[in-house]
């Protein structure tokens, strides 16, 4: 079977597009996350390239298009493959942070909570009187 090499490369660039889109999802996460304002710029310079894509695709352009719409694409995948990035959690806290307090624990270690006032609660919640919602 003979492929014209018209349909030859574009079937090449569409596989090696879906391997980089795999690759961004599948891969090892790295080890310390990027800061925000990075892949902001990095999302940005990916709009960019489509945005001169378009423009190229307008102008009839077709190879020049093609090209940045991969490029395109393949800085989208590096932010996001950057974004999975995790850290220690080791970060310095800012004032404005709320403090995340957790209940005190039981005896035996696991946090207590008292269900047969939860329920009582929800059923005076379920059966208290309503008015019934008006029909427009």
């Amino acid at each position: 079977m003979f492929v014209a090499p018209s349909y030859a490369w574009k079937l090449v660039l569409a596989l090696a597009l879906v391997g980089v889109i795999l690759a961004s999802v599948y891969a090892r996460p790295p080890s310390r996350a990027v800061p925000g304002n990075e892949l902001r710029r990095l999302v940005v310079g990916a709009m960019a390239l489509y945005g001169v894509g378009l423009a190229a695709s307008l102008t009839r352009h077709a190879l020049l298009a093609v090209i940045l719409y991969a490029a395109g694409i393949i800085v989208s995948t590096l932010a996001a493959w950057l974004s999975r990035g995790t850290d220690s959690g080791d970060w310095p806290r800012r004032d404005d942070e709320p403090d995340e307090e957790q209940p005190p624990p039981a005896p035996d270690g696991a946090p207590s909570f008292d269900w047969a006032a939860f329920e009582r609660e929800f059923e005076a919640w379920a059966n208290r009187d309503r008015e019934p919602a008006a029909i427009p």
